[in-house]
């Protein structure tokens, strides 16, 4: 059977990455070449720029706000910032931790790790300096790379560290990434002895960031099974709004190297200048985290159709829910291009909605895609019948091993938890329920407080909800709702609870419904539900 599966996967693999057209014909010399960095580098950044390098070396390979980098001139730049970070003191195996928003500087930043055998630890942008600081000692990084806008934030965590200037907004007393690039050796690098590693900091809305620890896969299988699932080809553009340093983001950097694709970066989000970039540079794929979808469609009538961006053949969306509400209009917008992705920094995916799920159960995360299995267990480690609410396990080929500071996540019978809880519907597509730790008992009855906030996000009047469980003197604990009303919507209290009251259980009606500006969130568009319970 184990033959078989090889077999199986080997046959997916080949016909996968033909479709993507990652596999086609080209001059003899440059594929020889290709393969030749492959073989030497495994797929890592170090190749994937390598290959693409080798087979396409006048072909775009970075868009942003400083211009255009070909693949031979990020090859180029990276060997000379490799050469230099390695002339600075940086070796193979040791941590180098990034804080930088998305443009080229975090490329070459994380393509000279790869080549140096280094660990390339992501800061969120959103950090403040304690958190930096905390970070930087618990994982001791011998340098930071920074944009120069984190100067005063890095000072703390700089002071026993080395530190350069990735994006620079004027005169700086560090040495920046563009002086070391410019005197560096271009030679090309030896590969180490073992791969570099990525760390990437979870995004989780409550506790201490960890930092989770991946090892580069040893082939192209993990990357085939999102391609069988989201239509990106080869030799196309995308546009990667979502940051780079979480999962998400770097994820579809990795997938563009693969494919060598012209990525598009703005170190900012804007929606309608998101927008603008997909038009300019005709993408055909936009990277999202499902905050900016919302934001995008938020714009004027009258700009939405300025911008159809018929170019798109991708929309991809992760990091956070979904709503089903906003899946249709943006699929009602862009076409059917709509994929969202559900997953954790720890098991990297567990499921992938395509068009056709989420115009059939808005909402759904959709299905497992090829090489992965989830099962939805209950408290005792055993399989819950469709349509019951139980904690979600996954497993694939891109697992983490485990939290940088010791420990990981509960393993059962070789699958991972993923922290959430969810039910499969009829037709085999995931929902998710909410988080293991959000469920709430008001008056003895279980309560989830996501199936809430799916209700309050599907009315009319309501732009977004959030919903936690707040403490309660006569049931234990009762949930509380906090809203984002649509322009001109003429809601109240009153009004939401009977609509609460008359689609679900009385005893998932709020106990207070509390109407805000603005929802708080993270880097990755999560809400942060401890600030808005702290306040009660």
């Amino acid at each position: 059977m184990q033959l078989v599966d090889s077999v199986l996967a080997k046959a997916f693999l080949a016909r996968t990455l033909v479709e993507a057209g990652i596999v086609r014909p080209g001059r003899p010399d440059r594929l020889v070449n290709a393969a030749g960095a492959l073989h030497r580098w495994g797929p890592t950044p170090a190749a994937g720029y390598g290959a693409s390098a080798a087979r396409y070396p006048d072909a775009l390979a970075i868009v942003d706000e400083l211009g255009t980098l070909t693949f031979a001139e990020v090859d180029d730049r990276s060997n000379r910032l490799a050469n230099a970070l390695a002339d600075a003191g940086i070796n193979e195996g040791d941590n180098v931790a990034i804080l930088c928003r998305n443009h080229r500087g975090f490329v070459e930043s994380v393509v000279a790790c790869s080549k140096l055998g280094a660990n390339a630890l992501f800061l969120n942008t959103m950090f403040a300096g304690p958190q930096i600081a905390d970070v930087c000692e618990r994982e001791s990084p011998v340098a930071i790379i920074h944009d120069q806008e984190f100067t005063a934030l890095c000072d703390a965590a700089a002071q026993t560290r080395k530190r350069f200037i990735a994006w620079e907004d004027g005169p700086s007393e560090h040495p920046t990434l563009a002086a070391l690039i410019e005197a560096g050796d271009p030679s090309p690098l030896e590969p180490p002895a073992a791969k570099g590693r990525v760390l990437i900091l979870t995004s989780g809305t409550t506790g201490t960031p960890k930092s989770a620890s991946r090892r580069q896969p040893d082939n192209l299988e993990p990357a085939a099974a999102l391609f069988s699932k989201i239509p990106l080809r080869a030799r196309q553009t995308t546009m990667i709004a979502a940051p780079m340093f979480h999962s998400w983001g770097f994820a579809h950097f990795t997938l563009g190297m693969a494919l060598s694709s012209t990525l598009v970066l703005r170190r900012r989000f804007d929606p309608e200048g998101t927008l603008e970039a997909v038009a300019d540079h005709r993408a055909t794929a936009l990277v999202v985290v499902p905050v900016m979808l919302q934001r995008i469609m938020e714009l004027d009538p009258s700009i939405l159709s300025r911008y159809a961006a018929p170019s798109l053949k991708v929309i991809a969306a992760s990091g956070s829910a979904l709503p089903g509400e906003l899946a249709v209009r943006a699929m009602d917008h862009f076409g059917d291009v709509l994929y969202n992705l559900y997953g954790s920094t720890e098991v990297a995916w567990a499921t992938i909605a395509t068009p056709a799920d989420l115009r059939a159960a808005p909402g759904t995360a959709g299905r497992p895609p090829f090489g992965t299995i989830v099962r939805l267990l209950d408290e005792r480690g055993r399989d819950v019948p469709q349509g019951i609410t139980g904690r979600i396990f996954v497993t694939n080929g891109m697992l983490f091993d485990g939290y940088t500071g010791g420990g990981g996540k509960e393993v059962v019978d070789g699958l991972m938890s993923t922290g959430d809880v969810g039910h499969f519907d009829g037709g085999g597509r995931l929902f998710i329920d909410g988080r293991d730790d959000e469920m709430i008992v008001s008056g003895g009855e279980n309560v989830f407080p996501r199936e809430v906030e799916d209700l309050l996000a599907d009315h009319p009047g309501v732009e977004e909800a959030a919903v936690a469980g707040v403490p309660d003197e006569e049931f234990g604990q009762r949930l509380m709702a906090w809203v984002v009303l649509r322009d001109g919507a003429g809601l109240d209290e009153a009004t939401l609870k009977a609509h609460i009251r008359a689609n679900l259980a009385s005893y998932k009606v709020p106990r207070a419904i509390v109407f805000l500006d603005e929802l708080p969130r993270n880097a990755t568009g999560k809400v942060l539900k401890r600030e808005l319970a702290g306040e009660v």
